[in-house]
C-alpha cells in the first residue's frame, strides 16, 4: 500500500500544477479559469462567477449588530440608562448613597462649574471647586500677581479640602476635578477608599471647541499645551467609556455631554 501511494503522488502533484498552469494563463488572457484573490471557485466550462452577491447587506447587518453590542456593553458599564428626566429641559438626576465621593470630572471648559452652579439637591452637599480657592487667594494676594506663578498651591488646597471634607463630613462630597490623568483619578480613589467612601465618576464629555467655548465664556483660558494633553487624555478615556470599559476603581459611572448639564444637574440622595 505504502508503494501504491507514492507511485499516485507524482500523478496528483502533475495535475495539481497543470490547473495552476492553465489559472495562470487564463489570467493573462483576460479571460475565466481561477478567480482572482482566491474569493471563489473556477467554474466549469470557463464561466464567470456571478457578478451580483449579497456582501452589502451582510456587511449592513454586521455594522448594525456591532453597534448593538456596543450599545449593550456602555449601558452595562455607563449608569446612563439609570439617569432618569422629567422633561426635555430638566437636568440629569444622579443617585448616589449618603457617604460618597461623587467626582465632577472633564476636560476643562466641559461645564462642570456650571453644572455646580446650578445644582439641585435636597442633602447637605459638600461642593468643591478648585475656583473657591482661587477666589479666595486672588482677594489675598497682589492683583499683579499671575495666576500661573500659584497655580500649583490652588490644586494642593483643593485637593487637600477634598481630603479633609472626605474625613470630617457625613454628607455626599460632590469634587470638581478634571481628572483627565490617571494619578489623579487614582488618588482621588485613595482618598475615598481611605475615608471608606463610595466612588463615583460623573464624566462631562465635550469636544475640544465646545470646551474652549466654554473656557471663553467663563473668562479663563488655560496654555494652549496643557489644554491640548487636558483634551487628548479625556478623549482616550470617552472612547474607553463608549467601548464599554470603566475606569478602574470606580464602580458607578454616569457619561454625560455639556448640553445635557446646560440647566445643571440633580444630585438624588439615598437615606
Amino acid at each position: 500500500m505504502l508503494g501504491v501511494g507514492r507511485g499516485a503522488e507524482p500523478d496528483v502533484d502533475h495535475r495539481i500544477r497543470g490547473r495552476r498552469g492553465e489559472a495562470r494563463q487564463g489570467r493573462r488572457r483576460g479571460g475565466a479559469g481561477w478567480p482572482r484573490g482566491g474569493a471563489g471557485v473556477a467554474r466549469r466550462g470557463g464561466e464567470p462567477p456571478p457578478a451580483s452577491h449579497p456582501a452589502p447587506r451582510v456587511a449592513a447587518a454586521t455594522i448594525r449588530g456591532s453597534q448593538d453590542r456596543r450599545t449593550r456593553s456602555l449601558e452595562r458599564v455607563v449608569d446612563n440608562p439609570d439617569v432618569p428626566r422629567v422633561a426635555a429641559d430638566s437636568p440629569p438626576t444622579v443617585r448616589v448613597g449618603r457617604r460618597s465621593l461623587v467626582v465632577l470630572a472633564g476636560v476643562p471648559g466641559a461645564g462642570k462649574t456650571t453644572a455646580l452652579a446650578k445644582l439641585r439637591t435636597d442633602a447637605d452637599v459638600a461642593v468643591l471647586d478648585s475656583e473657591q480657592v482661587r477666589g479666595r487667594l486672588r482677594r489675598l494676594l497682589p492683583a499683579r500677581l499671575r495666576y500661573r506663578w500659584y497655580r500649583p498651591f490652588v490644586h494642593l488646597v483643593h485637593r487637600s479640602r477634598i481630603a479633609w471634607f472626605c474625613l470630617s463630613r457625613g454628607g455626599p462630597v460632590l469634587a470638581h476635578e478634571p481628572a483627565t490623568r490617571a494619578t489623579t483619578r487614582g488618588l482621588l480613589l485613595a482618598v475615598a477608599a481611605l475615608t471608606r467612601r463610595q466612588r463615583v465618576l460623573v464624566w462631562l464629555h465635550a469636544d475640544p471647541t465646545e470646551a474652549l467655548a466654554g473656557q471663553r465664556v467663563r473668562g479663563r483660558l488655560i496654555r494652549p499645551r496643557s489644554f491640548l494633553r487636558h483634551a487628548q487624555r479625556a478623549e482616550r478615556v470617552h472612547r474607553r467609556l463608549r467601548a464599554g470599559r470603566r475606569p478602574r476603581g470606580w464602580p458607578s459611572v454616569h457619561l454625560l455631554t455639556r448640553d445635557d448639564v446646560a440647566d445643571g444637574l440633580r444630585l438624588d440622595v439615598a437615606e
